[in-house]
C-alpha cells in the first residue's frame, strides 16, 4: 500500500500506452486502406505530400513515444517493488531484533536468512509485474473491445466469447504451480538448515571418517530440490503454451470471418462485405494485443504463485505476537546498579507458565547464581531483564522501573552472553568489533590478554586476523568461552547476565573459565544461570527456582 502511488502511476503510463497502440493501428489501416484504393483508382493525388501529415505525425509519435512509456511503466514498478521489499525485510529485521535471544523458536540462522534473502525477493515479480497486469487485463481489453465493437460488433462478440478461456486455464494451472513453490520454500529451508548444521559438525563429521556418507546426503537433497525446481519449470511452460494455443485459436477464428467478409462468402451474407478493408485490418491489428494482456497475466500469475508460496513462510514472522518495550525515559548510570523483581512472572496463553512467580534482589555489585531445573524459567528470566518478553510485576533497577526506561539505554549498560556465543565466521578482529566498531587494535589486544587469549593468539600467523568459521570454528570450547568474554569486555557494561557459560565445557576448562569469570565481574552486578556447580563457588550467593525468595 505504501507504494501505491507509483503503481498507480505506472497503470496511467501502460493504459496511454494502450491507447497509443489503437491510435498507430488506426493510422497504418488508414494507410493501406489509402494505398489500395489510390492503386485501384490510380488517383494522382496520394504522391501530394499535403494528404500524408498524419501518418508523417502521428506513426513516428507513437512508434517512439509507446517504448518510452513502457519503460517508463517499468522503472516505477520496480522502484515500488525495491521499496517494497526493503520496508518488508526492514520490518522482519526489526522483529528478529526485537524479539532478542528468543528469535531461535523461529528456526536456525539459515533458514531466516533463506527468509529473509530468497523469500523475500520471491515477491519483486509479483509487485513489478502482476500488481499493474491484473488490472490492465480489464482496462485494456476493454479499450479495444469497444474499438472494435466500433466497426464491428460481431467480430467483438467473438473476441468477448474467446477471452474467458484464457483466465481459467490461467487459474487451474496456476493453482497447481502455486502448491508447487510453497513446496519448494519449504524444502529449500529445510535444506539450508540441515546444510549449515553439516558445517557445522564438519569436525565431528572428520573425526568420524563419515564425510562420505554426508556429502552423499547433500548431495541427494541438491538433486531431489534439482528434479522439483524442474517440475515446476516444466508446470510454467506448459501453461504458457496452452495460454498460447488459446489465444491463436481465437485470433484465428477473427480472422476467418474478417477474410472470409472480404471475399464475401460469409453465408449469411453472400456477396456482402460486412467489414469494409479498413475497419477489418484495424481489427486485426488489435485481436493479438486484446489477448496480450491475458497472456501477459498467465505469465506473471507464476509469479503471483510464488509470492504467495514465500508469503506462507513469512506469514509466522509477521504475524507473531512481538511485545513493545513501553519504555521512553533515559537512562544513565556511573555504577553497578541494584536489581529488584518483584512478583515477576510470564505466562503464554494456552500453555503453561514460563516462568512462575519469582521475587529476587541483587544489591549493587553482587554477584549471583541462578540454579533450577530445565524448564523452569532461567533463560526466560534472563530475557525478561534484558526487555525482550512481556510479563507481569515489576523490575526496578536503583528503583527505577525497568518497563520506564528506554530499551536502548538499558542495553547500553548490560552485557549478556547465551549459552551459544554469536560468533559469525570471519576473523577474531570482525567478531570482537561486533561488540565496539570503533576500538582500537591495542584495545582488541589488551582485552584479549585480560582473558589470557593473546598468548596464543600472538604466535599464530595472522594474529588478529586470524579466520574463525561458523559458530568459532578453530577454536576450542575453552577459548571460544574466553572470546566472548573478551566482547563483554570492551562493552565495559555495568551489568552481566550470562546463561550457562560453563556449558559443554569440561570439569578442568570449567574451573578456569570460574576463575577469570571471579576476577573478571569483579565491581558488576552479575546474574548467572547454570546448572553446574563447578567453578561457581566465588559467587556472593546461590538462588534456586525451585524454592521462593525474596
Amino acid at each position: 500500500m505504501p507504494q501505491r502511488r507509483l503503481l498507480n502511476a505506472a497503470l496511467l503510463l501502460a493504459v496511454t500506452a494502450a491507447g497509443l497502440f489503437i491510435l498507430q493501428s488506426w493510422l497504418l489501416a488508414s494507410l493501406f486502406s489509402h494505398w489500395l484504393t489510390a492503386w485501384q483508382t490510380g488517383a494522382a493525388q496520394a504522391r501530394e505530400l499535403s494528404r500524408w501529415w498524419p501518418w508523417l505525425i502521428g506513426l513516428p509519435l507513437c512508434l517512439i513515444v509507446r517504448p518510452c512509456l513502457q519503460y517508463g511503466r517499468e522503472r516505477l514498478s520496480q522502484r515500488a517493488s525495491l521499496r517494497a521489499r526493503q520496508e518488508l525485510r526492514e520490518q522482519l529485521l526489526q522483529r528478529l531484533a526485537m524479539l532478542g535471544p528468543a528469535r531461535r523458536g523461529l528456526g536456525v540462522d539459515a533458514e531466516l536468512s533463506s527468509r529473509l534473502l530468497e523469500q523475500v525477493d520471491a515477491l519483486d515479480g509479483y509487485i513489478s509485474r502482476y500488481q499493474v497486469q491484473r488490472q490492465l487485463v480489464f482496462i485494456v481489453p476493454l479499450m479495444l473491445l469497444l474499438a472494435t465493437a466500433w466497426h464491428s460488433l460481431l467480430a467483438a462478440a467473438l473476441l468477448l466469447a474467446t477471452a474467458p478461456l484464457v483466465p481459467l486455464f490461467m487459474v487451474l494451472l496456476g493453482q497447481a504451480a502455486a502448491t508447487a513453490s510453497r513446496r519448494q520454500f519449504v524444502a529449500l529451508g529445510q535444506m539450508s538448515g540441515r546444510f549449515l548444521d553439516l558445517l557445522r559438525g564438519m569436525a565431528t563429521l572428520r573425526h568420524l571418517q563419515a564425510l562420505g556418507p554426508a556429502q552423499q546426503a547433500v548431495e541427494e537433497a541438491a538433486e531431489d530440490y534439482r528434479s522439483r525446481t524442474m517440475r515446476v519449470l516444466r508446470m510454467a511452460f506448459l501453461s504458457g503454451a496452452v495460454l498460447e494455443l488459446f489465444a491463436s485459436i481465437a485470433i484465428a477464428m477473427v480472422a476467418l470471418y474478417l477474410g472470409m467478409g472480404l471475399l464475401g462468402m460469409l453465408p449469411w451474407a453472400q456477396g456482402e462485405i460486412p467489414v469494409p478493408y479498413q475497419s477489418a485490418l484495424f481489427i486485426l491489428l488489435l485481436a493479438p494485443e486484446f489477448y496480450a494482456p491475458l497472456r501477459q497475466l498467465g505469465t506473471d500469475y507464476h509469479a503471483k504463485a510464488e509470492a504467495e508460496g514465500a508469503v506462507a513462510e513469512l506469514l509466522p514472522m509477521l504475524q507473531l505476537e512481538v511485545w513493545q518495550h513501553p519504555g521512553s525515559q533515559p537512562l544513565t548510570l556511573d555504577h553497578a546498579p541494584s536489581i529488584a523483581c518483584r512478583d515477576i512472572s510470564v505466562d503464554l496463553p494456552g500453555a503453561a507458565a514460563r516462568l512462575r512467580p519469582l521475587s529476587l534482589g541483587l544489591a549493587a555489585g553482587e554477584r549471583v547464581w541462578l540454579q533450577g531445573s530445565s524448564g523452569s524459567g532461567k533463560s526466560t528470566l534472563l530475557h525478561v531483564l534484558l526487555g525482550f518478553v512481556a510479563h507481569a510485576g515489576e523490575i526496578l533497577i536503583d528503583d527505577l522501573p525497568l518497563n520506564a526506561v528506554r530499551r536502548s539505554d538499558w542495553h547500553r549498560y548490560v552485557g549478556f552472553l547465551a549459552q551459544q556465543p554469536e560468533l559469525v565466521a570471519g576473523t577474531v578482529e570482525a567478531n570482537l568489533r561486533l561488540a565496539a566498531p570503533q576500538a582500537s587494535d591495542q584495545e582488541l589486544i589488551g582485552v584479549l590478554q585480560e582473558v589470557g587469549l593473546w598468548p596464543l593468539l600472538r604466535q599464530l600467523p595472522l594474529q588478529l586476523e586470524t579466520p574463525l568459521g561458523e559458530r568459532g570454528l578453530g577454536l576450542s570450547g575453552g577459548q571460544l568461552s574466553r572470546l566472548a568474554l573478551a566482547r563483554l569486555l570492551l562493552r565495559d557494561t555495568r551489568v552481566w547476565l550470562l546463561d550457562e557459560p560453563h556449558a559443554h565445557l569440561d570439569p578442568q576448562t570449567a574451573e578456569l573459565i570460574g576463575d577469570l569469570l571471579e576476577r573478571l565481574s569483579r565491581g558488576r552486578t552479575l546474574l548467572l544461570v547454570s546448572h553446574d556447580a563447578v567453578g561457581l563457588d566465588w559467587l556472593d550467593r546461590r538462588v534456586s527456582l525451585e524454592e521462593k525468595h525474596d
